[in-house]
């Protein structure tokens, strides 16, 4: 029996009137992802319910306004007078138990919709010595700051080969927690309430999302203040003492499952994520490869982890916690998880960003990859030791290596 064709939805519908008919060579869920990507969203209410519920506070209007260049990920330029011309750096606030600011909520948003007042403006200046944190740099609008909240500059990750992360068999994640390590390395997952399961972390520079579609949801809700059903939050990261802003209109829309972005937009929007290929590995492996090994790098970095269908994922790392050290301290935790804690960043898309205006940590500190392995401690301390123990010639042999990842 033939089944009658899936009718497209509205959201789908409405994006692609706006596609050139070549896009649509890409696959249709993946066309109509790449659209809602690079739409540029307009405060509600407007003409058209599939463009609007902007704000009322945020950081962009686009996902691509952050996440641009061949590795979908921040691109940061350093000016003259040492501050960063950043697109793609937002600042999160809390203490070191991930308790927010009363105020200003999660994190600074420094634009607001018309008719509104924004929460002030944030620059960021390079650090004096390389390896040392970013200063940041914030002018509030809306009073003080509570006396315990700090702030935390983030860069918007890569995405290529972000769809990776999705594939790894949790019990390999847990797997190799439990397993042990050599220099002191130990790493613990996070572990997330979803629908009453007790689920890995993955996504996210502290492992804050199991999926990839509550990974979208968070960063349209707290970047460019949107609600989806998996963040139910129309006014964003607006708190109770902010009620004018609490006070402005929003787009949720019954069209929209009742909010301004549906399950079906995300799940068009990850079709295209989850498509975003990783770079082909080099072959024959580059000679840094066996001195990565060595240095320890692939204890946390690890090369590949077993699928859910067996297969190996390479990704280059464990997708745990890990202590890196009071260097890499901001003082801005989540709860559960410490401010000195970072979930092992995945370098497949390496390759992509060099020479990309990238930098590099969760803080877009580091210039260089060299300057990025210099500012490890904690459990990678005995690591970055040995690296910077290793002649010159062999430290650029291990770079040039990581760059082809």
């Amino acid at each position: 029996m033939r089944m009658a064709p899936t009718r497209p939805s509205l959201a789908a519908l409405v994006l692609l009137a706006a596609l050139p008919a070549a896009a649509l060579a890409d696959g249709l869920d993946r066309a109509v992802g790449k659209a809602l990507f690079d739409r540029i969203w307009v405060q509600a209410p407007s003409s058209t319910a599939a463009n609007d519920g902007l704000g009322p506070l945020f950081n962009e209007k686009s996902c691509a306004s952050c996440h641009s260049g061949k590795a979908l990920s921040a691109k940061i330029t350093a000016t003259p007078d040492g501050t960063l011309a950043q697109r793609g750096i937002v600042t999160r606030l809390g203490d070191a138990k991930g308790v927010t600011d009363p105020v200003y909520g999660r994190q600074i948003q420094p634009r607001a919709v018309s008719g509104l007042k924004s929460e002030g403006t944030v620059t960021y200046a390079l650090p004096e010595h390389p390896g040392g944190a970013l200063a940041v740099i914030f002018a509030p609008s809306r009073g003080d700051l509570a006396a315990a909240t700090r702030l935390g500059p983030r860069q918007a990750p890569s995405l290529r080969g972000i769809g990776l992360i999705e594939k790894v068999d949790e019990a390999a994640i847990l797997a190799n927690a439990a397993a042990p390590k050599p220099d002191g390395v130990s790493g613990r997952p996070r572990m997330l309430e979803v629908d009453g399961k007790s689920v890995v972390g993955r996504f996210g520079w502290k492992a804050s999302a199991a999926t990839l579609d509550q990974m979208s949801a968070d960063a349209f809700m707290l970047d460019i203040g949107m609600s989806s059903p998996l963040a139910p939050h129309p006014y964003g990261d607006c708190t109770a003492l902010e009620p004018d802003c609490l006070a402005m209109p929003n787009g949720r829309s019954p069209e929209f499952d009742g909010e301004e972005i549906s399950s079906e937009m995300i799940r068009l929007l990850n079709a295209y994520l989850a498509g975003l290929p990783a770079p082909a590995p080099v072959t024959p492996t580059p000679p840094g490869a066996a001195l990565f090994a060595s240095a320890g790098c692939s204890a946390c970095h690890v090369p590949s982890l077993p699928g859910r269908d067996g297969s190996p994922v390479t990704l280059y790392s464990d997708l745990l916690l890990h202590d890196m050290g009071p260097g890499l301290d901001d003082g801005v935790g989540e709860p559960g998880v410490a401010s000195n804690e970072w979930r092992t960043p995945p370098l497949v898309s390496l390759a992509f960003r060099t020479g990309d205006n990238s930098r590099f940590l969760h803080d877009a500190r580091a210039g260089t990859l060299d300057e990025a392995i210099r500012a490890h401690g904690g459990e990678a301390m005995a690591a970055k030791l040995r690296y910077e123990a290793l002649a010159a010639a062999e430290r650029a042999a291990l770079i040039a290596y990581l760059e082809t990842l």
